[in-house]
């Protein structure tokens, strides 16, 4: 399409010189690109075609970036991107050296605060605000917050404390549109869904908007003077309970596609003092028919065909969807078994355990700490609960599960999704650090599928044997290893290769998980090369297979290969044990893993390779180390 208001903004200073009959154009216009756009390259779409008008209004209104943003569930910052200055690098959104989903404070002034993770908008905003108030500057805070981050417990740490300084002047946009990334669930989602929906406030906020409208010359003064007027209307017909009673000054809800209504509110708002919660209800994928219909399905797309919504390339069963169906059919056989998501269930491959199993299946938010002592307590009282999570939003329940799992034995079962590189959406998501918290916690053990075989394997083993158990696995679809896998104890470790048959060789590769495939790769490289190494599938990070232990006391070389950085990873751990089981004298071992950084997005493969972590890359780093 032809953009034709578009074309005219650079920067959000631009805004301010447009008729409303422009901005309202404009909208249309971002949502027409952003659809072309994500369309081509993938990405979040839904949520940033529900936030349009709002971002508009935002920058329309406020001075940013005198003023900050900061954006909660930060992938609805696309509109954001596009205002300002960024337009023509959507191309590359989430690739390599790309635009990123998320906002980076490096890439750009507007961007006030990274966020990639959810619930934490509103404690950054504060900490500017109060870092503003002790410098005396006179800037705007805006924390602007999906209703999923509502559902984390962090987001009422920060309510509680904003509402304690009545004279610390905070704006919170609390974008309203009934789903975080799936349907939003719990009891909050059911109090904004009252008051978007209360009959008698709807009615007398019509009734007086169009009584005052006809009131000529004095009816916009009187307007003005009945705001307040109006907010105590609100709050006897409809409550805005819980921010009125944490010491916020609750306006809405409002409609948040009516730019017109939003920018004249936010005026008033901009201009009045202390805590401020403005309730803005939107529509998720507004604007594109099938992303209304199915937000969840259009959260998080690959590039697809805008006219008839297909994604452009479709694959075979994901590690995720495998894990869904043996669950299923596990729990069939099993009536204590139940699922945990947090607000996940499609992601993490529970829809069907949620329909057919609704009485066993818990979705409790974005709140993973609550998920994991919630899991605790269902295990104390002897269900099994399967807590299914990506890895990068799993560190936020460390403590619950060293505490409330671990250290009374429960049997608890961490289903991790996405471990590994998960890709384009960069640091924030990046599944790299869940074996170096989990490996040193009592009580837990920790395996690692190399394909869809093991992952069912092992999550039968994990629900008939007691105590903690974690299961990572990658993002995307399992490699097939042409009838390799054996048939011997999921918990032990596999011999994929064993040398050349003859001699017994003086080099190990042990891959954990996800590097089986490439490490195999590596292998047979090396065999290209007349050197032929034994090649151990470890399958159990925690505990280490003794046996393949004692065999790797007789090699000369051993390499070790894991998706995670190595801090504290499975290679370092296995070394300890050497060092331990050889009386200080261990053999020579080289550790391939990430570095100890934050790995920024791309393709899975682009990353694997850039890192040297693929088959080539293990290759030239095993013959390095190897060479005479």
């Amino acid at each position: 399409m032809i953009e034709i208001i578009l074309d005219k903004i650079n920067n959000p200073a631009d805004l301010k010189d447009l008729s409303m009959k422009e901005l309202v154009l404009l909208a249309g216009e971002v949502r027409g690109f952003l659809i072309e756009s994500v369309a081509g390259t993938g990405g979040h779409l839904a949520s940033n075609l529900g936030v349009v008008e709002l971002t508009i209004a935002l920058h329309y209104v406020f001075d940013t970036p005198e003023d900050k943003i900061v954006w909660d569930v930060g992938h609805q910052c696309y509109v954001h991107k596009l205002l300002t200055g960024r337009r023509g690098r959507f191309g590359s959104l989430r690739m390599l050296d790309g635009l990123s989903g998320f906002p980076k404070t490096r890439e750009s002034e507007y961007d006030a605060f990274d966020t990639g993770h959810s619930s934490t908008a509103l404690s950054a905003a504060l900490g500017i605000a109060a870092a503003r108030d002790i410098a005396g500057d006179k800037f705007n805070v805006i924390a602007v917050a999906g209703d999923g981050s509502m559902t984390g417990g962090m987001a009422y740490e920060a309510l509680n404390h904003a509402g304690q300084r009545q004279d610390r002047n905070i704006i919170c946009i609390l974008n309203d549109n009934g789903m975080s990334i799936s349907a939003s669930v719990g009891a909050l989602s059911g109090y904004l869904s009252g008051l978007r929906t209360k009959s008698s406030y709807l009615r007398v906020k019509k009734e007086l908007r169009g009584f005052l409208e006809k009131i000529p010359r004095a009816g916009k003064h009187i307007d003005t003077f009945l705001l307040k007027s109006k907010v105590a209307l609100k709050r006897m017909l409809v409550g805005g309970g819980i921010f009125h009673n944490l010491g916020f000054n609750y306006i809405g809800p409002l409609d948040g596609h009516d730019l017109h209504m939003l920018i004249r509110v936010l005026s008033r708002v901009r201009r009045m003092e202390g805590p401020i919660l403005v309730h803005v209800h939107t529509v998720k994928g507004k604007g594109y028919k099938n992303a209304e219909r199915a937000p969840y399905a259009y959260h998080g797309v690959g590039a697809f065909d805008v006219h008839t919504g297909q994604a452009n390339s479709s694959g075979g069963n994901t590690y995720s969807d495998i894990f869904g169906q043996i669950l299923c059919e596990m729990a069939e056989k099993n009536d204590k078994l139940t699922a945990i998501t947090a607000a996940m269930p499609d992601g993490t491959g529970l829809w069907d355990f949620s329909k057919l199993y609704p009485n066993r299946s818990f979705d409790v938010g974005i709140a993973e700490g609550h998920a994991v002592t919630f899991a605790a307590g269902l295990a104390k009282q002897g269900l099994i609960p399967v807590f299914a999570v990506y890895s990068t939003f799993l560190q936020r329940g460390y403590d619950q599960i060293l505490h409330d799992v671990c250290l009374q034995n429960l049997h608890v079962i961490l289903a991790i999704d996405r471990a590994g590189i998960v890709g384009q959406d960069g640091e924030t998501h990046q599944g790299l650090f869940d074996l170096s918290y989990l490996l040193h916690m009592p009580n837990m053990r920790v395996l690692c599928p190399k394909d869809g075989k093991e992952l069912a394997g092992m999550l039968e083993l994990a629900v008939n044997a007691p105590g903690p158990w974690a299961i990572r696995y990658p993002r995307g679809c399992p490699p097939g290893f042409n009838g390799i896998t054996s048939e011997t104890d999921i918990g032990k470790a596999e011999l994929l290769l064993q040398g050349n048959g003859t001699v017994k060789p003086d080099i190990a590769v042990i891959s954990l998980g996800a590097m089986a495939e490439h490490a195999l790769n590596a292998c047979k490289m090396l065999e290209r090369e007349g050197i032929h190494p034994a090649l151990y599938n470890a399958r159990s990070a925690k505990p280490i297979d003794p046996e393949m232990l004692q065999a790797l006391t007789g090699y000369k070389y051993i390499v070790t290969a894991e998706d995670n950085v190595r801090s504290g990873g499975f290679g370092e751990n296995l070394l300890s044990r050497l060092v331990e089981l050889t009386g200080g004298n261990p053999p020579a071992i080289r550790i391939i893993a990430f570095p100890d950084s934050f790995i920024p997005q791309g393709e899975r493969g682009e990353i694997f390779s850039i890192y040297g972590m693929d088959g080539k890359g293990i290759f030239i780093k095993i013959k390095d180390f190897v060479k005479p």
